[in-house]
């Protein structure tokens, strides 16, 4: 998909550092990948908090059976 953005100079100087990219358009993948991802673990980090995981064994026990 072609777009038209504006974004001010420096916001993508800084895109293009801290991504390694040659391209505006490399760097601007990548810093939105990068937003998708944190966004991603921020719902599942509520939903782990929403419902905490419950772990029904020790960790001996899980010892155990991993040397069997």
């Amino acid at each position: 998909m072609k777009i038209t953005a504006i974004i001010d100079d420096k916001t993508i100087e800084e895109a293009i550092k801290y991504s390694n990219s040659s391209t505006v358009t490399d760097a601007l993948k990548v810093a939105l990948k990068e937003y998708i991802n944190i966004q991603k673990l921020k719902e599942l980090s509520l939903k782990v908090k929403n419902d905490p995981l419950v772990f029904k064994h020790s960790a001996e026990e899980i010892r155990s059976v991993n040397r069997n």
